[in-house]
């Protein structure tokens, strides 16, 4: 699974032949610069998902509940859901244990599907203490691994689990029925996310720990543009094949044509042709 936000890394992340690609609302730190995903809202995440759904994509597609949108009660939680259905979605992931099971049995009754999300959970980032490692201590892991059994037995088709020790992973995985999606949780989950800018070094900043990198792409694709910057100060571009050619009748014309007669036209023009 990778998470896509627009109508361009949607398709390279399809091409690869991922099997999920989520419309994260991680969109909040990459796109427009937040520090967390608090102020992503739903019409937010409509607009992000709605650019993927376009692409017409040949994996499933996945979207994040964002921050409120499941927490003002059942009915207001399956709207909220619905709406992003209608908008393209085939799913949806929500944060938060064993709280949201009357949430995800709604959400499932109402025929949606729900992956579930535990361990660190980002929208909880105030509670939590900041981004830190979840279920280090006996009671935090068993807490963990009953949440998604309680989760699995609401009706989740899947549980993801972010930044928790990989021994805990890969026993809640064990244990479950339905497939684990694991980032910061080690190998042994049914399958791995991770954000798409990370993967091909798209930011700046140093990516977490869980996190491989497969390529700088921030300092490749700045070169390219430097290049072009350079090209276009010493008049190496725009190139004869990089521009189009007037036809002979016009080249004809404009031999022809001279200001003096067509005094009228050209007073008209000129300050037309000034502001141009």
């Amino acid at each position: 699974m990778i998470t896509a936000y627009d109508a361009v890394t949607a398709p390279i992340a399809d091409d690869a032949k991922v099997d999920i690609i989520l419309v994260g609302d991680s969109v909040s730190n990459v796109c427009p610069g937040f520090d967390n995903s608090l102020p992503m809202t739903m019409a937010m995440m409509a607009h992000h998902l709605e650019a993927v759904a376009r692409t017409r994509p040949r994996a499933l597609l996945l979207v994040d509940m964002p921050f409120l949108s499941c927490d003002l009660g059942v009915e207001d939680a399956v709207h909220n859901a619905g709406d992003l259905m209608r908008r393209g979605a085939q799913g949806v992931k929500l944060e938060g244990g064993a709280k949201r099971v009357p949430v995800v049995r709604a959400m499932v009754d109402a025929e949606i599907p729900v992956m579930a999300h535990l361990g660190l959970t980002p929208q909880a980032i105030h509670r939590m203490g900041g981004l830190k490692v979840q279920g280090k201590s006996g009671r935090a892991a068993v807490e963990l691994l009953e949440d998604a059994l309680r989760l699995q037995d609401a009706g989740c088709c899947s549980v993801l689990m972010e930044d928790i020790p990989a021994e805990l992973a890969a026993r809640v995985t064990e244990e479950l029925e339905v497939p684990t999606i694991g980032i910061g949780a080690g190998a042994g989950c049914s399958g791995q996310v991770l954000v798409f800018h990370d993967i091909v070094g798209l930011t700046p900043d140093r990516p977490p720990k869980f996190v491989r990198t497969y390529m700088n792409a921030f300092e490749e694709i700045g070169a390219a543009l430097a290049k072009w910057s350079e090209d276009v100060r010493e008049g190496s571009f725009p190139a004869r094949q990089e521009s189009f050619t007037l036809p002979e009748a016009a080249r004809e014309a404009l031999r022809h044509w001279h200001p003096a007669s067509h005094p009228e036209d050209a007073s008209r023009r000129a300050p037309d042709l000034a502001h141009a």
